[in-house]
């Protein structure tokens, strides 16, 4: 829901950033690996119980998957590219949950499943109509940047990164922060399966 005004505040930095690194010869590729590594580094730290510190490595994560596309468009975009960019961010999405799943599993566990849960919900949907859309030739309006169509929602990544940052602060309200963010993602999923049973009819 927030993705087209975070994409717009963030686009002359992100752009700036792009042509600083392609002057320096550094590829798309080479962000998007190094972005997932401090997405890792986040969820290891939660996993151990520094959620806050996880915060500087989550927002690196967030920063450079944003620079990476820019990057790409400045130089030769490649399938490879695009692929390793949306794979990584859902192995990175999966990671955060899993890692609070960890560092408490008592308190939440369930709470965790449930979120991995709708994210499968969302994350299955979104791809879904993708490779549909891309099938009939279809380009998204609202991204006209992205390599695939990228169908929004509810629940986008600006608001899995709000999401997630909170989780971060408040640690001990994990478990009620991701049982309402999971409901909100189940909405997102029933509206891009709406989507999708209204446009392939």
């Amino acid at each position: 829901m927030l993705d087209r005004l975070a994409l717009r505040l963030v686009k002359p930095a992100v752009e700036l950033a792009a042509r600083q690194l392609a002057r320096r010869g550094i590829s798309a590729e080479q962000v998007t690996l190094a972005g997932f590594c401090f997405g890792l580094l986040a969820a290891v730290a939660v996993a151990l119980g520094f959620s806050l510190l996880a915060l500087l490595p989550l927002l690196l994560n967030r920063t450079l998957d944003g620079v990476d596309g820019a990057l790409a468009r400045l130089t030769t975009p490649t399938e490879r590219g695009a692929f390793l960019d949306i794979a990584l961010d859902f192995v990175f999405y999966a990671a955060i949950p899993l890692a609070f799943a960890i560092q408490d599993p008592g308190a939440n566990a369930l709470a965790a499943a449930v979120l991995l849960a709708s994210f499968v919900a969302t994350g299955t949907s979104f791809l879904a109509f993708a490779v549909m859309a891309e099938k009939r030739g279809l380009k998204s309006t609202d991204f006209p940047s992205k390599s695939f169509y990228y169908l929004g929602g509810l629940t986008e990544g600006t608001e899995t990164i709000l999401c997630f940052a909170a989780m971060c602060l408040w640690p001990q309200h994990f478990a009620i922060i991701a049982l309402v963010y999971a409901t909100l993602c189940a909405v997102t999923a029933a509206t891009r399966l709406a989507a999708g049973w209204t446009l392939f009819s």
